[in-house]
């Protein structure tokens, strides 16, 4: 229980940003499930989705909801894992 009014706003904001921080991750892991779900089908939609993940990944890194390096390693796998599906022969 907060002992003050600023304490009181603290605890509202950080509930606040937690909702919104655990929405945007479970939507950011659903972006990677569907596309990994697409390039292992060899759908065309995933160039395009894969695309869309990568700045989603970016946009979360800089606010903060994950570290850079956590962002470098997510789209290096998925990148290397579309391309081996895709390459041109």
């Amino acid at each position: 229980m907060p002992n003050s009014k600023s304490a009181a706003k603290n605890l509202r904001k950080s509930i606040k940003h937690r909702k919104n921080n655990a929405k945007m991750e479970s939507n950011l892991q659903d972006l990677i499930k569907r596309s990994r779900k697409l390039i292992e089908a060899k759908d065309d939609r995933a160039k395009d989705l894969v695309a869309k993940i990568l700045t989603a990944i970016d946009k979360a890194a800089k606010q903060g909801l994950i570290k850079k390096n956590t962002r470098d390693r997510k789209k290096s796998r998925l990148q290397k894992k579309f391309n081996q599906v895709f390459k041109k022969t």
